[in-house]
C-alpha cells in the first residue's frame, strides 16, 4: 500500500512562492498526461512522506479530493538551509510499468570472511534505474556480502536478485559491473607509510645533492 499525501491547488506562481514557504507550505508540480497541475503541501508532512518513498516507491496523492498515484522524480534543496523548496511529482498508472530509482543495500557482510579479517567493504553503485509496475516497485534491492572472503572478492549486477516482475532500465550495466568491492585499511595505511618514507628520503638526497653542487 502506497504512502498518502495531500496537496491543494496552487495560484501562486513566482515571487509569491517565497511567501507560501514562509506559511510551512512546500510548493509541488504534478506532471501527467494533460497539463501540470501546480500544487503545495504542509512542510512537515510532505518531508516525512517523502522521507518514506524517496524515489523509488509510490505515493498517493489527494489533490483537493480527488487521488493520483505518483512518484517523486525530482526534489529541489536548498543548499545552504537544506530545506526541501519544490518537488515534481509524476502522475503513474497502477497498471503501467514505470521506471524508478531504487538504492542498493549489502546485507550479510559482516558474516563473510572478509569482514572476520577486518577488511573493508566499499560500495560504488549505491543505486540503479529499474522498472515494474507500481505494486512491484521494492523499496530497496539487496545484495548477499557472505560470500566476500578476500581482497580480490567483488559483488557485481549478477549477484543482484531481482524481484519477480522487476527488470533492470540501463541495458549498459554488465552482469560484471562492480557494485561493491573489498579492501584491506591496514594495507594500504602501510603502503602510504612506505610512499611518504619514499618520497621523504627522495627529498632529503634532492637537498643533499643541492648542498653538494653548491659547495
Amino acid at each position: 500500500m502506497s504512502n498518502q499525501l495531500i496537496l491543494s491547488g496552487r495560484t501562486a506562481q513566482g515571487k509569491k512562492l517565497g511567501a507560501l514557504r514562509a506559511e510551512g507550505q512546500i510548493p509541488s508540480v504534478v506532471y501527467g498526461e494533460n497539463e501540470p497541475i501546480t500544487t503545495s503541501s504542509a512542510y512537515n508532512e510532505t518531508e516525512k512522506v517523502l522521507h518514506e518513498v524517496g524515489y523509488h516507491s509510490p505515493v498517493d496523492l489527494e489533490i483537493d479530493g480527488k487521488h493520483q498515484l505518483a512518484i517523486v522524480k525530482n526534489v529541489a534543496i536548498d543548499p545552504v538551509s537544506r530545506r526541501i523548496m519544490n518537488i515534481e511529482f509524476q502522475a503513474i498508472n497502477a497498471d503501467e510499468v514505470v521506471e524508478a530509482t531504487t538504492p542498493i543495500k549489502v546485507v550479510n557482510f559482516d558474516q563473510s570472511e572478509a569482514a572476520k579479517l577486518h577488511y573493508v567493504i566499499l560500495q560504488v553503485l549505491e543505486e540503479v534505474e529499474i522498472k515494474a509496475k507500481p505494486s512491484d516497485l521494492p523499496e530497496e534491492l539487496t545484495i548477499d556480502g557472505s560470500k566476500l572472503a578476500n581482497t580480490e572478492s567483488k559483488l557485481t549486477i549478477a549477484d543482484l536478485a531481482l524481484p519477480k516482475g522487476v527488470e533492470l532500465v540501463d541495458k549498459e550495466l554488465k552482469p560484471t559491473t562492480v557494485i561493491a568491492n573489498v579492501y584491506d585499511p591496514a594495507a594500504e595505511a602501510a603502503a602510504r607509510d612506505a610512499k611518504d618514507e619514499a618520497d621523504t628520503a627522495s627529498e632529503t638526497e634532492e637537498a643533499a645533492a643541492d648542498e653538494k653542487v653548491s659547495e
